[in-house]
């Protein structure tokens, strides 16, 4: 196969994964306002219940990095992590599930979107407190230093999350012990619902993970080749024993903080400048580039169409976690007993 035709088929398929993504969000986003008309199915109330963070328009980000991890690489995710889980493997019917609050889901339908992990495929969950996967992941990653290989960390966290402790914990600790972990900053320049910007000082997310001595990039987040290519790169230098790197994704959250928030917060022409850099149009632009064809992709999409419909099915569907089971994957009080 050419050098081109290779470069067609990767690009191919990281469009792919984005399109996966970009559906099941689209899909969840639905049934959490009460139907998913689109995806052939009518509910008459929000299947999906509770707060769900999209990742739309943040599709570029992780499938670009996760395109360069192994199958024995480990990962850690934030509040807003379907991308990150799609991306590593997990099963979407079992995301959906989870979403939906069914016994078929990755916790029983009693975790919900922000705890979704599977560890079949390296993924170690989401997690609803901003930075907390920092430290886990660098737990992670000194383990698979005493146990030696080549295996890394992909530790995705948000641009809120450089102003909390764990940032500099986690990056100081990585870096004095030379941990084989890829920190990811997903910088979408909001947090929850301040622009980020107006309460971080100096210059930044990568500034300061370069002040303390661990070396990265900074790249156009909505641009799936540019974040592929610096992946590529920063994940070789820490399979070669570089020690920690860091990834500065700049990016954009087309929805609201929440799937019901309607981003009053944020001025129509913010939000327009973002829609004209759509990350699976920008993707599209530059597969025609390199003798891509638009009905090639317009299939790609049906595909990720169909199977997410086939996931909502599924879902909506499946059981609920029997009454039994209630008091079950809990934390003991210490009492070692429930009040009536």
């Amino acid at each position: 196969m050419s050098e081109t035709a290779m470069s067609l088929a990767h690009a191919q398929a990281l469009y792919r994964t984005m399109a996966r993504i970009r559906a099941f969000e689209n899909a969840a986003e639905e049934a959490s306002k009460g139907g998913v008309a689109a995806f052939g199915a009518s509910l008459a109330q929000a299947k999906v219940r509770g707060p769900l963070h999209l990742s739309t328009g943040q599709e570029a980000v992780a499938a670009g990095v996760c395109a360069q991890l192994r199958a024995d690489d480990l990962l850690t995710s934030t509040h807003r992590g379907h991308g990150h889980s799609i991306a590593k493997g997990a099963s979407i019917e079992r995301m959906m599930c989870e979403l939906f609050g069914r016994a078929t889901g990755y916790n029983g339908g009693k975790g919900g979107s922000m705890h979704i992990a599977d560890f079949s495929v390296g993924m170690l969950g989401a997690n609803g407190v901003v930075a907390a996967g920092i430290p886990i992941a660098v737990g992670a990653a000194h383990a698979l230093r005493v146990r030696g290989g080549g295996a890394l960390v992909a530790c995705f966290f948000g641009d809120g999350a450089i102003n909390r402790g764990p940032f500099l914990e986690g990056l100081n600790w990585a870096g004095i012990h030379r941990l084989p972990v890829l920190f990811v900053c997903e910088d979408n320049r909001w947090s929850a619902t301040t622009a980020t910007g107006a309460m971080t000082a100096g210059e930044g997310a990568l500034a300061r993970a370069q002040a303390i001595g661990v070396p990265g990039l900074a790249v156009n987040g909505n641009d799936i080749f540019v974040v592929d290519a610096a992946a590529a790169a920063l994940t070789a230098q820490i399979r070669a024993h570089g020690g920690p790197r860091f990834l500065h994704a700049v990016t954009y959250r087309i929805k609201g903080h929440v799937s019901v928030d309607a981003a009053g917060y944020r001025s129509h022409d913010e939000v327009a400048r973002a829609l004209e850099q759509d990350p699976l149009e920008l993707a599209a632009i530059r597969i025609a580039a390199i003798g891509g064809v638009r009905a090639v992709l317009a299939a790609i999409d049906a595909e990720a169409q169909a199977e997410v419909a086939a996931a909502v099915a599924a879902a909506d569907a499946a059981p609920s976690p029997p009454d039994a089971e209630a008091y079950t994957d809990i934390q003991d009080t210490g009492a070692g007993r429930w009040r009536d």
